[in-house]
Formats: C-alpha cells, sequence, structure tokens
C-alpha cells in the first residue's frame, strides 16, 4: 500500500492467523508504529490470544531481523524489477518471500537453514519458557 493504515497490518495478521493458526500465547513483535499501537491491532490480537511486543524506543536493533528481510527483499528482488502495476509488484513479491526466502534462501541467523526448515526442525523441539519478568 502506499501508506501504512491500520487496516493494513491487521489484514496481514489476520492472513497469518488464518494460514498458520498459532496457539494462544504467542508474540508478536512489531516496531512502534501507529498502526500497531491501534485499537484495531490490539482488538486483534486480544481475540486470538495473541501478545503484542513492541520495540523500545529509539533502539532499532530490536527489528534487526526484519530491517534485513526487507534490505534483502528490495535488493534481491524489487529493485530488480520494474512492475507494470501493483498486482504484478505483488505476485512477484508474494512469490520470493514464499517460493524463494522462506524455503531456499539460507540465513544464518537461523545455523543457516531457510525459514521453512529451521521451523520443522525446532517444532520437533520442546518450547522454551518464557519468563513473566520485563
Amino acid at each position: 500500500a502506499p501508506n501504512m493504515p491500520a487496516e493494513l497490518v491487521c489484514s496481514a495478521l489476520q492472513m497469518a492467523i488464518t494460514q498458520r493458526q498459532p496457539p494462544a500465547g504467542l508474540i508478536v513483535h512489531s516496531d512502534r508504529g501507529s498502526q500497531y499501537a491501534s485499537e484495531a491491532h490490539r482488538a486483534l490480537l486480544s481475540r486470538h490470544g495473541l501478545t503484542g511486543s513492541m520495540s523500545r524506543k529509539g533502539n532499532c536493533w530490536d527489528n534487526a531481523v526484519m530491517e534485513r528481510f526487507f534490505l534483502n527483499l528490495k535488493r534481491e528482488r524489487v529493485w530488480q524489477n520494474d512492475y507494470a502495476n501493483h498486482a504484478e509488484a505483488r505476485r512477484d513479491i508474494t512469490d520470493y518471500i514464499v517460493g524463494f526466502y522462506n524455503n531456499v534462501r539460507l540465513h544464518s541467523t537461523l545455523g543457516y537453514l531457510p525459514p521453512t526448515a529451521y521451523e520443522r526442525k525446532t517444532a520437533l523441539q520442546h518450547p522454551i519458557e518464557v519468563s513473566g519478568i520485563t
């Protein structure tokens, strides 16, 4: 979208919830954008038993992995193409994320596995305990 309204992030989160059906208690981390602090976004989290987590003010390192993702997306795909329209861009970016980034591209932060392989591997392990101390 040309801007970042609450409806956009709520639609993306709802799509992820529908596809992945996460258990209650999942932590959803975001930056401090107003769309993530919106009543609509907080209500969506609450409705599904998800816990919102925001970056600390002025600390870019909280979102370093996602910032790197968007840099890779732009460098490896978006800046390499001249899209005819929004629909073409959306299809191509979806193909990059689903077909390549999540299933093929190796990630140093994941032990040089693609995200789907890392997720399968960690699903076999016992979940970690999360401290109630903040």
